[in-house]
């Protein structure tokens, strides 16, 4: 179903957060922008502006991050060893996942602590965009008249509920199902 809430609000929304969060000008926001490194970002600031992002759109972000799920769904070990490091399947996934802007190729050996730094303003807002892009076809009460008065939430033009979105953990864990193939991994 096509979304509601454009790209383009997405981006704006989220680089307000993050300007208020990290108390940075939003004119230093870009789209390829770091979080951590270019803007300045710390891992507390990663839920600030999730909370942020939930509350301007009425979704539920992911609240364990994509490294987890692997090691869940498919064995410890099988995104970060022993040292950790990232492994090879790993790194794979984030380059499609996210888009690896910067990352090492899938060889392995990056340090676990090093990947905040590939998270970028693009990526979170392609996070938030594939939750707002679950929309349902049509509400509980059978109306498919989605609206969004404010720009920022969507409710049914039939009943008033606000529309109920996958959240952000389970899109990770359908994604991974999917695609964790290609990769090498197989779950447990």
């Amino acid at each position: 179903m096509q979304n509601l809430i454009t790209r383009q609000r997405v981006l704006s929304e989220l680089t307000k957060a993050l300007a208020e969060t990290l108390r940075i000008d939003e004119q230093s926001i870009r789209p390829d922008s770091s979080i951590t490194r270019d803007l300045g970002g710390e891992s507390l600031d990663f839920l600030d502006v999730n909370y942020r992002m939930e509350q301007a759109f009425g979704i539920r972000m992911a609240r364990h991050f994509f490294l987890e799920h692997i090691e869940e769904i498919f064995g410890e070990g099988a995104a970060i060893d022993g040292d950790g490091r990232l492994t090879a399947a790993a790194i794979t996934l984030l380059q499609r996942r996210y888009g690896g802007t910067g990352m090492p190729d899938a060889s392995g050996g990056l340090d676990m602590d090093e990947v905040p730094a590939f998270v970028t303003v693009q990526a979170v807002a392609d996070v938030v965009t594939g939750i707002l892009d679950t929309l349902p076809e049509k509400c509980r009460c059978g109306a498919a008249a989605w609206r969004s008065g404010d720009g920022t939430h969507i409710t049914c033009g039939g009943c008033g509920e606000a529309a109920a979105f996958t959240d952000g953990d389970e899109l990770i864990r359908q994604w991974l199902a999917a695609e964790a193939g290609d990769a090498g991994l197989k779950p447990v």
